[in-house]
């Protein structure tokens, strides 16, 4: 198996660079491949801003990369949470942070408005400054 850096994963999924996404689809493709969590998160960060994909872009992407079978990526539950969670409107981030606290705790705390709006819809309690 295989662990793979977000530049890796970047190519693989933009194929931006003709060379170095040949070298990077020939490598996922014919390998066992690792994900970790803090690869994903910088590889939505980067399409996000540097390429200016829209979530759902990014989204389905990272639901095609993940549903091939010699895919694994770290803590799965947490991910398929996170997804979850992204594709309802929160931040990539922000969800990973929920979902990942969640497995372990009961109780969240943030100071964001934005992640505390998006929590309650989801009817997720978390702990605020009143």
């Amino acid at each position: 198996m295989i662990g793979i850096d977000t530049n890796l994963l970047v190519r693989f999924l933009t194929n931006d660079d003709p060379k170095q996404s040949r070298y990077a689809e020939k490598l996922i493709k014919g390998n066992m491949i690792f994900i970790s969590k803090s690869v994903l998160l910088e590889t939505e960060w980067v399409l996000r801003y540097a390429y200016e994909l829209d979530a759902i872009v990014i989204l389905n992407a990272f639901e095609s990369l993940l549903g091939l079978p010699h895919i694994t990526v770290e803590d799965p539950a947490c991910i398929i949470k996170t997804m979850q969670w992204y594709s309802q409107g929160f931040d990539f981030a922000d969800a990973m942070h929920l979902a990942s606290s969640n497995q372990v705790t009961e109780d969240f705390a943030t100071l964001d408005k934005n992640f505390i709006k998006r929590a309650k819809k989801i009817n997720m309690n978390l702990i605020t400054m009143t």
